[in-house]
């Protein structure tokens, strides 16, 4: 590229044009059919969020140009982080373009400063090269700073493709992960409170989209702990703008308990409740054609979730089961739901389950389970869905 070297008087108005600049990482890394095509589900996603955008995409970098939230751009899974650019025109010196911008951009009261460069195409100069070369026109420019590279005040980069000029001073983080729909779709076990409501983001990361259900256990639970769960998947909507919760209804587990009551095994209600939810998740995903299920579950967290019973929930299931807290402590989960946001909705007042025995079982064994199933009535509701 062919870069002026004789800038104009420093305070020179130039009129540069403002774009926004994405990156991603895991999409580049893919052969390039795959890479296309994932690059254009994240480009239709970002217009599902922000319609009425100019998008041009080249590899590992997308430019859009037009009035957008940058917010929004936090919530697209595959963006790895974007910048508000400004363009360089192509008749104005880079040397010009970089001391008025750095004018407007924090210099003046700055006392330390860096400059990173990039570069793409085939040029006649190395970027540490022209690094020395327009820190030293900065420096004149502005003879009260300093470089650090380290930790400077201000930090501003210059992206040097092919023929083309680009300057910006913030690099703002995305969500990461993969374009939100190109693994599938899975469904997801949602109660409202902080585990499964992370369980889906994560999944969301890695490329899935979401079902979100809520079994309604009749006389067991309330209005509360359904709206609790409502309010969390608007949370998540910020990621999947079509997500929606389904809630299925089901008198199952009071039939269930009432029998495991007169054989004195209530200590196994929650084993029964949530392998017929296993069950009524597996009928939608059937239904919809998703490829498994996802839920909050982590090992040892309840008595439910110790490793013997989650051997007995996983017989339920005749699909995959995904668990993406099987090794999370509480507050690692916790930590994911304060970032997300969903954190404040799930731990906003809500009862409890009032089926919860005293002494759940943590010891399940699936051969006694199955046969208790075979004789239970409860066993031969269908499922609602």
């Amino acid at each position: 590229m062919n870069i002026p070297t004789d800038p104009e008087e420093p305070g020179t108005n130039v009129n540069m044009t403002k774009k926004w600049l994405v990156r991603y990482s895991e999409i580049f890394l893919k052969s390039d059919p795959v890479r296309r095509q994932w690059e254009r589900v994240l480009i239709n996603n970002i217009r599902q969020l922000i319609p009425d955008l100019k998008i041009k995409s080249e590899r590992g970098r997308i430019w859009i140009t037009g009035d957008l939230d940058p917010d929004k751009l936090r919530h697209v899974f595959g963006i790895v982080s974007f910048s508000e650019i400004e363009h360089i025109p192509r008749d104005v010196p880079l040397e010009t373009a970089l001391i008025e911008y750095c004018r407007t951009h924090g210099l003046p009261g700055a006392r330390t400063f860096a400059l990173r460069i990039k570069r793409v195409g085939k040029h006649s100069f190395s970027s540490n090269d022209k690094a020395i070369e327009l820190g030293d026109v900065v420096r004149k420019a502005f003879p009260h700073l300093k470089v650090n590279l380290a930790v400077p005040d201000v930090e501003i980069h210059i992206e040097i493709r092919q023929d083309e000029c680009y300057l910006y001073d913030k690099v703002i983080k995305g969500p990461g992960g993969l374009p939100l729909g190109v693994e599938g779709t899975l469904v997801a076990l949602v109660s409202g409170g902080i585990d499964s409501p992370v369980a889906a983001w994560m999944m969301m990361k890695r490329g899935c989209r979401i079902v979100p259900i809520y079994v309604a256990l009749d006389t067991f639970l309330d209005d509360t702990v359904l709206a609790r769960a409502d309010r969390v998947v608007k949370v998540l909507r910020r990621y999947q703008p079509d997500i929606r919760l389904r809630v299925i209804h089901d008198p199952y587990l009071a039939a269930a308990k009432e029998e495991l009551i007169r054989t004195r095994q209530e200590k196994y209600t929650c084993i029964f409740c949530k392998r017929r939810m296993y069950r009524i998740a597996q009928a939608v995903a059937q239904e919809i054609g998703a490829k498994g299920i996802v839920n909050g579950e982590s090992l040892g967290q309840v008595a439910s979730q110790t490793l013997d019973n989650l051997v007995v929930l996983s017989d339920a299931a005749e699909i995959p089961v995904y668990r993406p807290l099987i090794g999370f402590d509480k507050a690692d989960a916790i930590a994911i739901a304060r970032d997300i946001g969903t954190y404040e909705e799930s731990t906003s007042k809500a009862t409890g389950c009032k089926a919860v025995p005293k002494g759940p079982s943590t010891k399940a064994h699936l051969k006694e389970i199955l046969e208790m199933e075979k004789n239970m009535e409860a066993t031969k509701m269908p499922l609602p869905v």
